[in-house]
This record gives structure tokens, sequence and C-alpha cells, in this order.
């Protein structure tokens, strides 16, 4: 995997709610300090936009796609335990 692929997020939240909060908050530090300058970040507010959430498959929030580079991965939740976010969206051997 190229230390310079760009890693493309969607994150699908539910307004202001407190863990919709807390999972934007932590997803947007983990990729300042793992993935600088190489991330994008969606936020897809499902009770703006809940035809999308229905769309892409989304039932629960806050849930967490990685789009890209591939796998696809997912996660559920707040992503407060930082180690185990990285290593269920694969990028434990792409930080540094």
């Amino acid at each position: 995997m190229s230390k310079r692929e760009i890693f493309k997020f969607s994150l699908y939240v539910a307004g202001d709610a407190q863990n919709s909060v807390l999972a934007i908050a932590n997803l947007t530090a983990i990729c300042q300090l793992h993935l600088p300058d190489r991330h994008h970040i969606e936020i897809v507010d499902v009770l703006r936009h809940p035809g999308r959430a229905l769309e892409d498959g989304i039932y629960l929030t806050p849930t967490l796609l990685k789009l890209s580079p591939r796998p696809l991965r997912q996660i559920i939740g707040t992503l407060s335990q930082t180690q185990t976010v990285l290593q269920t969206l694969g990028l434990e051997d792409s930080v540094g």
C-alpha cells in the first residue's frame, strides 16, 4: 500500500447527538494524527439525508465507512478506541 494513498471516509451521524459529535471528533483526531494530508472525510447527517443512509445500507449511527483504498471497511460507534479503530479499518500498517 502506497504511503501517499488518500483515505476516503463517510461518517454517518444523527444531527448533533452526543455519540455523533464524539465520532466526528475522534475520526478527525485519528486522521490528523495518523493520516495527515492523506484523508477526506464526508459527514452524512441521516436526519437531513435519510434517503442517502438507506441507499447506503446504514441503519445505525454513528457508522463509519472506509471507502478507499479498498477493501471497504465499516465500524459502528464513537471511534473512541483508537487502536481498535486502526486495526478494524486496516490502517495499522499504513500509519507513520
